[in-house]
């Protein structure tokens, strides 16, 4: 007998839901199961144009998604500040999470979600993507080899790319009472996490805006930076905008070797990803950096989709609990933006990066 895949359901139809639609269609163990619009004209259209089977439900509310007792889950993708109202009514509902990034306006608010996920035993993890690709692990192997890379020192992030006028006046990421954490809401999340992910989720013990963000008129960060500093000496910097060349670059610097990536949240290609490694290179030597070339028959984001199924299920028919891993990665680079956001109001001066 088949197993029962995971059924997802869907709040809203954002643009970003179009790409998780088709990740929950190609994972092995899930299924579209329900859409849920404000328009049940709008979630139609939805639907037939991103493949929803013909038995899948169609819903003129996110309400209506939630009270289906047969939705599993509940990819949550709207606006930032709908998030906590939403994440923590579907925990209510026992619905499982998948929540886009940036998880929430501030830790505060973040907490609330937890604690509804924790009281009501549902799983819980953010859509950052690039952190399930088969590469993301080959890279921290690379990381973690003393003999190779060493101890890290220094790790930079940078993520941009160069919104139109469009974008920069009527986008959701550039209203603060939608996404009003801006480019680095959007953008610096991955550069904070990349950070992480490279110290093994050590937090900094402070944190130092860059002078000269830039922000409009409503007060939204379209482009900001900062520098990280942990008690051991270790220093991370990152840059985010919404005005320059698309970059998204990891470089990681260790006291034995290097690791550089250049398109850390998207691979440039759908099946093979890339990173480039160097070890032990004195000053005066010339030596081509290795290149490391991972591939894989599914995309990150179905991967992502694929373990959050996979631990739903153990949680489901296993008796298992939820992985407290996903949430807790979430909460510290929600932290650490929330200092750099805190830094920049206290004009650029150091800030001690909470707990």
């Amino acid at each position: 007998m088949a197993e029962t895949p995971v059924r997802f359901g869907i709040l809203g139809c954002a643009g970003i839901a179009q790409k998780q639609s088709k990740a929950i269609t190609l994972s092995p163990n899930s299924t579209l199961y329900a859409v849920g619009s404000r328009s049940l004209e709008k979630a139609k259209k939805f639907a037939a144009e991103n493949g929803f089977p013909p038995s899948a439900k169609i819903y003129g509310s996110y309400e209506a998604v939630l009270d289906d007792p047969d939705v599993d889950v509940v990819y949550v993708p709207l606006p930032t500040s709908l998030h906590v109202q939403w994440a923590v009514l579907a925990s209510k509902k026992k619905k499982h999470l998948l929540l886009e990034k940036p998880v929430a306006l501030n830790v505060a608010e973040f907490d609330q979600i937890v604690e509804a996920c924790e009281a009501n035993g549902v799983q819980f993890m953010d859509g950052t993507m690039w952190m399930h690709h088969p590469r993301t692990a080959k890279m921290m192997e690379f990381l973690s080899d003393t003999e190779r890379f060493g101890h890290l020192k220094t790790i930079h992030s940078f993520f941009s790319f160069a919104g139109d006028d469009n974008f920069l006046k009527n986008d959701i990421r550039v209203k603060p009472g939608l996404d009003g954490l801006g480019a680095l809401g959007d953008a610096g999340w991955y550069c904070i996490r990349s950070i992480l992910w490279a110290t093994n989720y050590e937090l900094p013990k402070t944190v130092t805006a860059h002078r000269g963000p830039v922000i409009n008129e409503a007060g939204v960060i379209l482009a900001c930076g900062s520098s990280l500093q942990w008690e051991d000496g270790k220093t991370a910097t990152f840059h985010c905008s919404f005005f320059t060349n698309l970059t998204t670059d990891i470089t990681a610097v260790g006291t034995k070797g290097t690791l550089h990536v250049h398109d850390f949240i998207v691979p440039f290609e759908e099946k093979t990803a890339s990173f480039s490694t160097i070890s032990q290179i004195r000053f005066a030597e010339r030596a081509l950096p290795s290149q490391n070339v991972i591939t894989t028959d599914l995309p990150q984001e179905v991967c992502m989709v694929s373990e959050l199924s996979r631990l739903v299920k153990s949680i489901k028919e296993g008796g298992s609990k939820p992985e407290s891993k996903w949430p807790s990665i979430s909460r510290k680079t929600q932290l650490v933006l929330d200092a750099v956001k805190a830094s920049i109001e206290k004009g650029f001066e150091p800030v001690q990066v909470g707990v």
